[in-house]
């Protein structure tokens, strides 16, 4: 049964929820944006421990650290993809993140996960159609998850992700 879906803005690392998901780089290096906000608040010396002992995650799919100092319990990291101008499976690779991350989200036991706008800030994916695969992918999917929030940085995002879960 496809989970709940909530739309809202805010700060992901807010999110009172089991695990939130983390648009990271390929080398699990915290970076910038929302991967970057997500180290610092977790604590930067935990997260980034945890995630050179797992090492890499190809574009695509997910792996979970602790949350360490955030409400959330656990943090699923994803790698989505550099935007090419659609013609380089961006899509089928930006689905698979979500996808992914439920997967992992079920796998330890969390019923509850706030996934920020993947691949729309360096990556340059646009928020309109990223959030239109996001919706699809997380429709599309079976899982014991029983809600997912989509967490908006801004109020144009928002608007996306209302329009599609209207």
């Amino acid at each position: 049964m496809p989970p709940r879906l909530e739309a809202a803005v805010g700060d992901i690392t807010d999110e009172r929820v089991d695990a939130i998901v983390n648009a990271a780089n390929r080398q699990l290096r915290g970076g910038g944006g929302v991967d970057g906000a997500i180290h610092r608040a977790a604590g930067a010396d935990l997260l980034q421990a945890a995630c050179r002992a797992i090492g890499e995650c190809p574009p695509g799919q997910a792996v979970v650290t602790d949350g360490f100092d955030l409400p959330a319990r656990f943090i699923i990291h994803t790698v989505g993809p550099v935007w090419l101008g659609g013609e380089a499976g961006e899509h089928e690779t930006l689905a698979s993140c979500y996808r992914s991350s439920l997967a992992v989200a079920e796998d330890i036991g969390a019923r509850s996960v706030a996934f920020p706008a993947i691949s729309t800030g360096v990556y340059g994916y646009p928020p309109e159609q990223a959030a239109e695969v996001a919706v699809a992918a997380v429709r599309g999917t079976d899982t014991a998850v029983a809600l997912v929030r989509f967490i908006a940085f801004d109020r144009a995002t928002l608007d996306h992700y209302t329009r599609l879960l209207g």
